[in-house]
């Protein structure tokens, strides 16, 4: 099927297509000359409104659509979310969607309810994405203000991590969502160097010319300091999870999904790192 073939008075729906990935899927989608439509809860700026929550929105959001880019809602290994997703891909593909590019992560074992889905929902075409951690979280969320602060300190220990950079995965999104070749794929996408958290913040600190450190934290201590910050346990739980497998060499390893996905090697996170100290992004709020 060729590229004219799919898109052949169809459109293609982003979900999550103002987040990091999605909107870099449509940013590229866009220049291409495609028909793109942003999910989104508010339809404002043009965007098609789309609540998880709210199974009513999801048939307007899927009349017409050829293609879905499927980032899935809240926890991703949550039996409640996997049911989702189950749920949505049933209804895409009654909807006539023949392509479905589903963001996973690379903890695939703990996600396996939620790819299963798309797998066997009947879509003529399904490819799975599981990057590693993105790079653009010490930029864009997550560990933007602490980089801000001063201090990253996390229960991560010396585990190390190939962290991807984002413009990478939306190169992969879209070579799934447009081309033929990647159907039935499942892509471990990664970076090419095995860096720890405290690797990340040096080649931080020394592009922006700051101090800037790591501190490693036991489990305990981390609980206890997102606790007095009021953050919700079940997502205490999740993060200790997810920073477990860091911290035991569980995400140890590299991996080539990128190169076989576009046939070229990962950006290395000096470049992410270069760029973004140079926007100023990191030096914002300095003292």
């Amino acid at each position: 099927m060729t590229e004219n073939d799919l898109w052949q008075g169809k459109d293609l729906l982003v979900l999550g297509g103002t987040g990091k990935t999605g909107r870099r899927v449509v940013e590229r989608l866009t220049a291409r000359g495609l028909t793109v439509r942003v999910a989104s809860r508010s339809a404002d700026g043009g965007r098609t409104r789309f609540v998880w929550e709210d199974e009513e929105t999801w048939g307007p959001a899927l009349a017409g659509v050829a293609a879905v880019y499927l980032v899935p809602p809240g926890e991703l290994t949550s039996s409640e979310s996997a049911r989702t997703v189950q749920a949505f891909a049933g209804r895409a593909v009654a909807a006539g969607v023949r392509r479905i590019v589903l963001l996973s992560a690379r903890e695939g074992e703990m996600l396996i309810d939620g790819e299963r889905a798309v797998r066997e929902s009947g879509v003529a075409e399904w490819t799975v994405l599981r990057p590693s951690w993105f790079a653009q979280n010490f930029s864009e969320d997550f560990f933007y203000e602490a980089i801000i602060a001063g201090e990253l300190r996390l229960p991560t220990g010396a585990g190390r991590e190939p962290f991807i950079d984002v413009e990478d995965i939306a190169d992969v999104a879209v070579a799934a969502l447009t081309q033929d070749g990647h159907a039935g794929q499942t892509y471990d996408l990664a970076g090419p160097r095995l860096l720890t958290f405290g690797d990340i913040v040096a080649e931080i600190a020394q592009a922006t010319g700051r101090e800037i450190s790591y501190t490693p934290l036991s489990d305990e201590q981390f609980t206890t300091e997102l606790t007095q910050a009021n953050v919700p346990p079940e997502f205490i739980a999740v993060l200790n999870r997810l920073f477990t497998q860091i911290r035991t060499g569980k995400n140890d390893h590299l991996s080539d999904g990128v190169q076989r996905a576009l046939g070229r090697e990962p950006r290395d996170i000096s470049g992410y790192i270069e760029t973004t100290a140079a926007s100023g992004v990191w030096a914002a709020h300095a003292a």
